[in-house]
């Protein structure tokens, strides 16, 4: 029995890719089998803790729950694509400063969410960042530290930091 390959073309942090995969790849598996973008975890599989928080023409969505076919001719940023000249992005210098980084594990997943969050609402309310990041879990903080890195973050991004 063959194995049925769709070719599909995806733009992945500025860079233009062409991959083939079979029907049932999720575009989680693209990104670190393929592309070697590890940064792009893989949690729970279904959707339920965030770790493979992409995003997807502007979205963030859960890399595990795309198909990868449904990813052709979109634009996928992960956190490999934040940084910039060498700089880590403003999202990336508040979760350090702020001490939000425990393990790591969900920290890309918690950033790209972030960065969804702040590119539609530049200055969001508390409120309006822990419903952006309700869709990812932490295992080791409580998540007030989270909260303020991103709205540290929203700070630093209005005055150009």
């Amino acid at each position: 029995m063959t194995h049925h390959q769709i070719a599909i073309e995806m733009d992945v942090n500025g860079v233009r890719h062409h991959i083939n995969v079979a029907p049932g790849t999720t575009l989680l598996e693209v990104l670190r089998e393929h592309l070697n973008l590890k940064g792009t975890k893989h949690g729970c599989g279904n959707g339920e803790c965030g770790a493979c928080t992409v995003i997807m023409n502007g979205k963030a969505v859960n890399a595990c729950l795309v198909l990868a076919v449904r990813a052709n001719k979109k634009r996928i940023t992960t956190i490999e694509g934040l940084a910039s000249n060498r700089q880590l992005h403003p999202i990336q210098k508040e979760f350090i400063e702020n001490g939000a980084v425990q393990c790591g594990f969900c920290t890309p997943g918690m950033i790209i969410s972030a960065k969804s969050l702040l590119d539609e609402t530049p200055e969001p309310d508390r409120d309006d960042i822990k419903e952006a990041l309700s869709g990812n879990l932490c295992r080791c903080s409580g998540y007030q530290k989270i909260v303020q890195a991103v709205a540290s973050a929203s700070q630093s991004m209005k005055r150009g930091a």
